[in-house]
């Protein structure tokens, strides 16, 4: 079976997951996932970075609070992005509270004229990753283009503990991430 035929009936597999787990979360449950920024993010979050993150969209895990915190630490916040398949994604600045636009791929995204940003942090969405910290986005590649031209910038992805696996298929573009953040814990290496 060819990789890219691998790699789909893996998204489909993990977003099932996903959708399941999340629909028999109780309230307090997902009331509290991701709601405070865990110590080793926190350090990260430190007055004058920027922390670009994502609008969840399903049952995706939502980092909402996670910048809203980090917005409160005085953090500057940037969101993707997005015109095309093709195109390259870019982060522009957005603060908690303004007014989304709809993109390409059910995304909601910051106004084209907002300005420019460079994330010091990049909190990144996932359908599942493994022990290496090696991530299955959605499919496009704008994560990994983006995260390969970042350089300093620290790739944390946010999923919920069930879409971990043991090893994932690996294509030579995708990227690592520095770290994630589940429900339950903080993975880093």
């Amino acid at each position: 079976m060819p990789q890219s035929d691998i790699k789909s009936e893996l998204r489909r597999k993990f977003r099932a997951k996903r959708d399941s787990f999340v629909a028999n979360l109780t309230g307090g449950e997902a009331a509290i996932a991701f709601s405070c920024l865990p110590s080793p993010l926190a350090q990260m979050c430190s007055p004058g970075k920027t922390v670009a993150g994502y609008v969840a969209i399903g049952s995706e895990a939502d980092p909402a609070k996670l910048l809203a915190a980090a917005a409160d630490q005085g953090c500057a916040l940037a969101l993707p992005y997005v015109t095309s398949k093709a195109s390259p994604m870019r982060f522009l600045r957005w603060q908690v509270g303004d007014p989304l636009d709809k993109g390409p791929f059910g995304l909601s995204q910051p106004r084209a004229d907002a300005p420019e940003a460079t994330p010091d942090v990049v909190l990144v969405p996932l359908v599942a990753f493994d022990v290496q910290l090696m991530r299955l986005g959605q499919g496009a590649g704008h994560y990994d283009r983006a995260l390969s031209v970042l350089g300093d910038s620290t790739a944390v992805g946010i999923a919920w503990s069930v879409q971990q696996t043991d090893n994932l298929p690996l294509d030579p573009w995708d990227m690592p991430l520095d770290a994630v953040l589940t429900e339950r814990s903080w993975i880093s290496q």
